[in-house]
Protein backbone atom coordinates (compact mmCIF):
# COMPACT_ATOMS: atom_id res chain seq x y z
CA UNK A 1 0.00 0.00 0.00
CA UNK A 2 1.38 3.43 -0.89
CA UNK A 3 0.98 7.01 0.17
CA UNK A 4 -2.05 7.97 -2.30
CA UNK A 5 -3.78 4.77 -0.81
CA UNK A 6 -3.67 5.32 2.83
CA UNK A 7 -4.86 8.84 2.08
CA UNK A 8 -7.82 8.00 -0.09
CA UNK A 9 -9.08 5.30 2.70
CA UNK A 10 -8.11 7.77 5.23
CA UNK A 11 -10.05 10.67 3.67
CA UNK A 12 -13.47 8.34 2.74
CA UNK A 13 -13.47 7.16 6.73
CA UNK A 14 -13.12 10.69 7.24
CA UNK A 15 -16.01 12.16 5.43
CA UNK A 16 -17.99 9.25 6.46
CA UNK A 17 -17.34 9.54 10.26
CA UNK A 18 -16.55 13.29 10.54
CA UNK A 19 -19.69 14.09 12.70
CA UNK A 20 -19.90 11.29 14.62
CA UNK A 21 -16.47 12.03 16.12
CA UNK A 22 -16.06 15.83 15.33
CA UNK A 23 -12.80 15.86 13.24
CA UNK A 24 -11.18 19.11 12.81
CA UNK A 25 -8.31 17.64 11.03
CA UNK A 26 -7.23 13.88 9.74
CA UNK A 27 -3.76 12.68 8.34
CA UNK A 28 -0.50 10.99 8.44
CA UNK A 29 3.04 11.52 9.38
CA UNK A 30 6.51 9.59 9.46
CA UNK A 31 7.77 7.45 7.09
CA UNK A 32 4.96 6.98 5.01
CA UNK A 33 4.97 11.06 4.10
CA UNK A 34 8.78 10.90 3.97
CA UNK A 35 9.05 7.63 1.66
CA UNK A 36 10.80 5.89 4.00
CA UNK A 37 8.17 3.25 4.87
CA UNK A 38 9.37 -0.34 4.95
CA UNK A 39 7.05 -3.78 4.54
CA UNK A 40 7.61 -3.47 8.84
CA UNK A 41 6.10 0.14 8.86
CA UNK A 42 3.11 1.41 10.97
CA UNK A 43 1.36 4.54 9.37
CA UNK A 44 1.31 7.24 11.83
CA UNK A 45 -1.81 9.12 11.99
CA UNK A 46 -2.35 12.84 13.81
CA UNK A 47 -6.21 13.52 14.41
CA UNK A 48 -7.24 16.81 15.84
CA UNK A 49 -11.04 16.68 17.16
CA UNK A 50 -13.33 19.08 18.43
CA UNK A 51 -13.76 17.45 21.34
CA UNK A 52 -11.15 15.23 22.90
CA UNK A 53 -11.93 11.74 23.56
CA UNK A 54 -9.76 8.68 24.28
CA UNK A 55 -12.64 5.97 23.60
CA UNK A 56 -13.02 7.62 20.11
CA UNK A 57 -9.56 7.98 19.32
CA UNK A 58 -9.53 3.84 20.25
CA UNK A 59 -12.15 3.45 18.07
CA UNK A 60 -10.90 5.36 15.43
CA UNK A 61 -7.32 3.60 15.52
CA UNK A 62 -9.29 -0.09 15.62
CA UNK A 63 -11.56 0.98 12.00
CA UNK A 64 -8.44 2.55 10.38
CA UNK A 65 -6.71 -0.66 11.01
CA UNK A 66 -8.69 -2.76 10.28
CA UNK A 67 -9.34 -0.71 6.89
CA UNK A 68 -5.71 -0.33 6.13
CA UNK A 69 -4.57 -3.88 7.00
CA UNK A 70 -1.26 -2.14 8.90
CA UNK A 71 -0.82 -1.60 12.22
CA UNK A 72 -1.54 2.08 13.02
CA UNK A 73 -0.25 4.63 15.66
CA UNK A 74 -2.90 7.25 16.30
CA UNK A 75 -1.51 11.01 18.14
CA UNK A 76 -4.19 13.63 19.13
CA UNK A 77 -3.07 17.16 17.54
CA UNK A 78 -3.66 19.18 21.41
CA UNK A 79 -2.26 22.23 23.21
CA UNK A 80 0.30 21.06 25.70
CA UNK A 81 1.84 18.29 23.56
CA UNK A 82 5.80 18.78 23.27
CA UNK A 83 7.08 21.70 20.78
CA UNK A 84 9.46 19.50 19.27
CA UNK A 85 6.42 16.37 18.27
CA UNK A 86 4.32 19.56 17.44
CA UNK A 87 6.84 20.62 14.68
CA UNK A 88 7.97 17.44 13.55
CA UNK A 89 4.19 16.24 12.83
CA UNK A 90 3.90 20.01 11.17
CA UNK A 91 6.09 19.74 8.73
CA UNK A 92 5.49 16.09 7.69
CA UNK A 93 1.81 15.81 7.95
CA UNK A 94 -0.24 15.76 5.10
CA UNK A 95 -3.75 16.23 5.77
CA UNK A 96 -7.19 14.98 3.94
Amino acid sequence: MDKNDILQKIEKYKLQHYKKYGFNRVGIFGSFTRNTATGLSDIDIIVEQIKPDLFILGTIKDDLEHELGIKVDIIRLRDGMSDFLRRRIEQEAIYV
